[in-house]
């Protein structure tokens, strides 16, 4: 018979529970100054005393990819930040997963509307929780259900929840574009390329391996992918900085830089006594309308 958490963990993504876990770890383990502070995904994953002991949790063996989600993260959320300071007031979340910007910033959030993508049945599980956690649900804050597997539009489902088209938005959406096709890719990005001037996208798309120069961690990186094709949910696309760069320009954005490992690296791992740095095998794509 599960417990009350194990219940709670089988309705949300595993692969969501994995990143918040893997966010609270590094401010359980990593010495400080921590890249990003976040214990609030852990709370509503609520995964039962053992959690730090799964395998997936290894303080060694998951170190860099633990140091590739907080990176991320605090790139997004400085993104985010600093956007919202030049009067950008709508920020748009695809595939939200535990995501706990809303709760962990809100004195940022509340000057925004905030919407969290996600399919309906996670999305449901974590409204409750943060009903249950007493943090509820702002009217600043919008957690739009799309049946992404049923053909719903996001963009429609967006605009009913007060999405204004005709304003500037932050959209990110982090370990999504390895799953799609290029051309399905392409059609995401010329779909938000269409938003109004201004808008900026930030996402995450994945290197092809022979671009990660350490042998250790490319073999680490292959048999990740070996198990994603084994669980039925393989990696489809991979692309070069240049690739995704030109991608973006044919979808349309103005803009397009590559911010690489090397630049999280300088950013937010620099000077660390611990020596945590993140895996390579990701990078963001900074592109404005």
């Amino acid at each position: 018979m599960q417990g009350q958490g194990e219940q709670q963990i089988a309705a949300a993504d595993s692969t969501a529970v994995r990143v918040a876990l893997w966010r609270a770890l590094h401010v359980q383990i990593d010495a400080a100054p921590h890249v990003l502070d976040d214990e609030i995904g852990l709370r509503l994953a609520a995964p039962g005393e053992g959690w730090r002991n799964r395998p997936d949790m290894d303080p060694r063996g998951t170190r860099g990819y633990r140091a590739a989600i907080v990176g991320r993260a605090r790139l997004i959320e400085d993104l985010v930040v600093d956007q919202a300071g030049n009067g950008v007031g709508q920020y748009v979340i695809l595939g939200a997963g535990l995501d706990t910007f809303a709760q962990r910033r809100p004195e940022i959030a509340s000057r925004l509307r905030v919407f969290e993508v996600d399919q309906p049945g996670p999305q449901a599980w974590k409204r409750q929780r943060l009903i249950e956690l007493g943090f509820g649900i702002p009217e600043w804050l919008r957690l739009v259900p799309v049946d992404f597997e049923a053909g719903e539009s996001w963009q429609e489902r967006l605009a009913a929840d007060g999405f204004d088209t005709h304003k500037p938005a932050v959209v990110v959406s982090t370990g999504v574009s390895m799953y799609l096709t290029r051309d399905a890719n392409l059609g995401t990005l010329r779909q938000i390329a269409k938003l109004a001037r201004g808008s900026t996208l930030a996402m995450t798309f994945l290197l092809p391996l022979d671009l990660i120069d350490d042998p250790g961690e490319r073999a680490l990186h292959q048999s990740v992918y070996e198990r994603a094709r084994a669980a039925g949910t393989p990696f489809i696309s991979f692309f070069t900085p240049d690739e995704m760069l030109a991608l973006a320009r044919e979808a349309g954005f103005g803009e397009a830089r590559h911010v690489s490992t090397a630049d999280l690296v300088q950013r937010y791992f620099d000077g660390r006594a611990d020596g945590l740095r993140p895996s390579s095998g990701e990078s963001f794509l900074i592109a404005t309308v």
